[in-house]
């Protein structure tokens, strides 16, 4: 359920924070940037998601 948990969050982060950049105005490489890091952000919340309401 973890797993579960880090993918679901982290793949919903990442495809928003991309969406954004894109709507801003970014260029593909400055998307890429933003929703890698909203792919990082997203597992460190998914996990803390699951540890503090799913344990």
């Amino acid at each position: 359920m973890l797993k579960l948990s880090i993918l679901v969050v982290s793949t919903v982060l990442s495809f928003a924070a991309g969406w954004i950049a894109d709507q801003l105005g970014c260029e593909f490489f400055g998307s890429f940037l933003w929703s890698g890091a909203g792919g990082v952000f997203g597992c460190w919340l998914g996990w803390w998601l699951h540890r503090r309401y799913l344990e």
